[in-house]
């Protein structure tokens, strides 16, 4: 009996480790929880802040000395029997040995030294660009934070809408259900039936559109959080509604002088500037020549046999001077401080602009009464139970079905609207001004 109950349990146990696996693969997750995994696990973000060490390394190989050149040359490997007659004896040998008696070699090492502070130059240019490399990480952390908020917004609206269009399916479903046994009794004609039957297929259909949008919604955020293709992903409501009491605080002048302290294409484009006034420095130091030093031992090609030697030479900037160069940093930094004052003019519109848009849309929601939404509920299901009760006729319970759905909309739309804006303000200033 024993084996029979274990050979039972054996052939369950497919079935239930399927259903563990499909409850598992349904991710439910709020917003702060969506938040901190976009930080640990997205791709992008993974990928581009490694443009900071490789910056940092820029900065070390440029602070690098060239290496010496040691070249050897003029070695014979061996001596005809001419060269020795006329040479006779030959050169010594190294040391007390023969070694190299009739063999000649010339050695030489040569350094490359910079000069007018070029290698600093360079150093302090290639910094820049390790601060650029900051700001475009914090630049896209701010796009990406940006639509990740707004896919979530998106995603929590389109769930709470759907959720009331089931709502309401489900209750005409039962209306439906019980007109139809009324008319297969002739006791209501086939049209109040029909109507309803048609509501309700219209009621499913909304539900189903909202449904495809959910599994695209789906779709972009999985892959901003580096999560399973075949998981199923659910927002819990909570964060829908922000809590605005903050927002009467706000001062437009702070927001604007927050504005300049925090955003990343701001202080790109500060970089940008420094970044052209040190190339400039750089290209006019590159008009003075670098030097070479250079040192040499020649054995036997000399009439000095062991001939040791030093030297330097440099190129004489007679023609080119480094003009072109020179001449185009010194514009390129003019063009870099003209963005920047430009950068600076758009940032302040943007923060207006998006503080009005804000204000806006909290006076909108604000103008609904808190228990209006409630009210609507209350109605609906008063007028659920007089139709139920035959005291409304259909025409009256249908208008009100199409008025109630509308306003449920108008509710959803201001407060995901509110939600948006205050994303966008917050993406405007760089900084959590709302949470």
């Amino acid at each position: 009996m024993r084996r029979i109950f274990y050979s039972f349990l054996f052939l369950l146990s497919p079935l239930f480790f399927s259903v563990a696996t499909a409850q598992q693969d349904t991710l439910r997750l709020t917003r702060v929880q969506c938040e901190a995994i976009f930080l640990k696990q997205n791709l992008q973000l993974m990928a581009d802040r490694l443009s900071i060490p490789h910056a940092e390394a820029m900065v070390l190989q440029a602070g690098l000395w060239p290496n010496p050149n040691v070249s050897i040359d003029e070695v014979n490997l061996w001596a005809t029997q001419k060269q020795v007659q006329v040479f006779g004896e030959g050169l010594k040998g190294l040391g007390n040995s023969n070694f190299g008696r009739n063999q000649q070699i010339s050695v030489s090492v040569e350094q490359l030294v910079f000069t007018a502070g070029k290698r600093k130059k360079l150093v302090a240019l290639e910094q820049v660009g390790v601060e650029q490399s900051k700001q475009y990480f914090e630049e896209l952390l701010r796009n990406l934070k940006l639509e990740l908020r707004q896919q979530l917004t998106t995603m929590q609206y389109l769930q709470l809408n759907r959720g009331i269009y089931e709502n309401q399916l489900q209750s005409v479903k039962q209306l439906t259900a019980a007109y139809q046994r009324q008319v297969q009794r002739g006791n209501i004609p086939r049209g109040e039936h029909t109507r309803l039957k048609a509501l309700e297929l219209e009621l499913a259909k909304n539900a189903n559109d909202l449904s495809q949008q959910i599994y695209a919604a789906q779709k972009e955020l999985k892959l901003l959080l580096h999560l399973d293709p075949t998981t199923t992903l659910e927002i819990l409501p909570a964060g829908f509604e922000r809590d605005l009491k903050g927002f009467d605080q706000l001062s437009l002048h702070q927001l604007v002088l927050a504005t300049k302290d925090h955003r990343p294409d701001l202080k790109l484009a500060q970089l940008d500037k420094d970044y052209s006034s040190r190339l400039y420095d750089y290209e006019r130091a590159m008009r003075v020549p670098d030097l070479t030093l250079k040192g040499g031992y020649d054995r036997g090609g000399n009439f000095m046999y062991n001939f040791i030697g030093f030297g330097v030479s440099l190129d004489l900037p007679f023609t080119n001077r480094n003009q072109g160069n020179i001449k185009a940093a010194q514009i390129g930094l003019q063009q870099a401080n003209l963005r920047q004052q430009l950068m600076v003019q758009t940032v302040e519109q943007e923060a207006v602009l998006a503080w009005q848009n804000v204000a806006s849309s909290v006076a909108f929601l604000r103008s609904i009464e808190q228990d209006y939404e409630a009210n609507l509920d209350d109605l609906l299901s008063g007028y659920t139970r007089a139709f139920t009760s035959r005291n409304i006729s259909l025409l009256e319970y249908l208008d009100f079905m199409e008025a109630y759905l509308g306003n449920k909309k108008i509710i959803l739309d201001a407060t995901r609207e509110v939600n948006e804006r205050v994303e966008e303000l917050n993406y405007t200033i760089g900084q959590d001004i709302l949470k």
